[in-house]
């Protein structure tokens, strides 16, 4: 039998914070933009610039340092990191190495097969890189400063992750929490969420670490994932055939699912850090840590919790309306309307179409939670129309459906369409009667006992009525017929 290895990783995750402004000049830290159009002498670092910080990275940076548990540095001081490279205009980068602005915190993450505590070992402010675009046709690259100056919050965890799942599982949990404070949209596809993955195997059962890699360019969970398993692979290999393994910087290519090495790993040494003499310490009050406290939005946990306790919702039910901030909002608006509109079990018939109809139809259209373009009161009366027994059910999934897609007012829409129910009982009498009539055979089946042919006959009815009759009243009326 061959020898069991146990993988170890940290995290370094950088996340663009959602201020208006970059993080040391007035420029839009927006995403796009024509190239070059968001820039300034201080992000292009011209000579004789000076840096000012944005007060509301510092605000972020402490309400997620909060939310993740950690320990604040009363005073922080900002450093330059040293190096050189053509999207970094100062040939330094602004960062914390010494005194970061939070440390020391855990965040709490369960996977199938374990519940535990990642610890949090820091979280530093720092100005992003500018990006190079490298142009095959050309055969250049072109570098855009937009995104020099952006400012971002660098989480380091402590190696305690030990699969891809616990890392999948840690990344959601920071991006729900960075997402509902509101600091980013942590979009991966964008860059405003970067994972870099430190990972190291060594025999199962060691305590001492193995060497480490370090993971570049990871824009999606997935990728993240196939990396993790790749490099665990690659290193597990070389350690079989008695070869060491390299303390480097891996690029992962997610296309041909390899890693290959980019450069030597560098230690704080190389960088040759010192402290920014154009930036004053900044000295952050109890005051003005307790106002941050008090102005912390709910989370996901608590939410899904009153969700449970106020709501009555189950468990699963509260966990899946809270994983995004912005379908919470959505039900808790819809869920508000109906009570106004005094509909009895208002929170359970909201989320039945959240869960069923709008997570189904996010899928199938491949579309992100953010992107839902239909408006609480349109969803309320949707449901107030059926409660009314105006439409049945099936028609109301098609009406939510176009609703989904163009956010029609379906009240209108189902007016305008002739889409409302039957309740006329003679009439709905008359094709009962004429279904009976038209099908002897299965009434004389039902009543020999064979009573599931009486599913049949109500689809006979509602073919006749084009699906414009309520199924119930429809089943009372052949039931007592027969």
């Amino acid at each position: 039998m061959g020898k069991q290895y146990e993988t170890v990783i940290g995290l370094e995750v950088h996340v663009e914070l959602a201020t208006a402004a970059k993080i040391f000049c007035g420029c839009s830290a927006k995403f796009g933009g024509a190239p070059n159009t968001h820039t300034c002498p201080v992000c292009t670092g011209m000579p004789g610039s000076l840096p000012v910080l944005n007060k509301q990275v510092v605000e972020y940076a402490l309400a997620l340092g909060l939310a993740a548990n950690c320990r604040v540095n009363r005073t922080c001081k900002f450093d330059r990191k040293n190096y050189f490279y053509p999207d970094n205009p100062q040939n330094y980068q602004i960062s914390q190495l010494y005194l970061p602005i939070c440390y020391g915190g855990f965040l709490e993450i369960e996977t199938a097969s374990v519940k535990k505590k990642i610890r949090i070992h820091e979280m530093h402010m720092e100005e992003d890189a500018g990006k190079l675009i490298h142009d095959a046709w050309e055969d250049c690259s072109l570098v855009d400063y937009n995104r020099s100056g952006v400012p971002l919050v660098e989480i380091v965890s402590e190696p305690d992750m030990r699969s891809s799942e616990e890392v999948i599982a840690y990344l959601e949990k920071l991006r729900l929490i960075c997402q509902y404070l509101g600091v980013s949209d942590c979009k991966l596809q964008e860059g405003s969420m970067r994972a870099d993955v430190n990972l190291s195997v060594r025999e199962a059962g060691s305590s001492e670490l193995g060497t480490r890699t370090e993971m570049k360019n990871l824009n999606s969970f997935k990728a993240i994932a196939r990396a993790i398993e790749g490099e665990r692979e690659r290193q597990i290999e070389l350690l079989e055939e008695g070869k060491c393994v390299q303390q480097e910087t891996r690029r992962w290519d997610d296309n041909k699912e390899y890693s290959y090495a980019m450069r030597s790993k560098e230690d704080a040494k190389d960088y040759r850090y010192f402290p920014d003499p154009d930036l004053p310490p900044v000295v952050i009050s109890e005051a003005w840590t307790k106002r941050i406290k008090e102005r912390q939005p709910e989370l996901q946990e608590e939410k899904a919790g009153r969700y449970e306790k106020e709501l009555g919702l189950s468990a699963y039910d509260a966990w899946l309306l809270t994983q995004s901030r912005y379908l919470a909002d959505l039900f808790e608006q819809t869920v508000s309307l109906l009570e106004e509109k005094k509909i009895a079990g208002g929170p359970k018939k909201a989320a039945n179409w959240f869960i069923g109809e709008t997570l189904r139809l996010l899928k199938d259209r491949g579309m992100e939670t953010e992107e839902i373009r239909f408006t609480p009161g349109h969803l309320a009366g949707l449901i107030a129309v059926c409660e009314k027994g105006e439409v049945n059910n099936r028609t109301a999934k098609k009406v939510f459906e176009i609703m989904f897609d163009k956010d029609i007012d379906p009240v209108s829409y189902i007016e305008e369409n002739g889409l409302k129910s039957v309740t006329d009982t003679g009439a709905l009498e008359r094709v009962v009667d004429k279904v009976l009539a038209g099908n002897p055979k299965t009434v004389e089946e039902y009543q020999t006992g064979k009573t599931k042919v009486l599913g049949f006959l109500v689809g006979q009815v509602m073919k006749e009525m084009k699906g414009k009759a309520d199924p119930q009243t429809v089943n009372r009326l052949l039931s007592e017929k027969l």
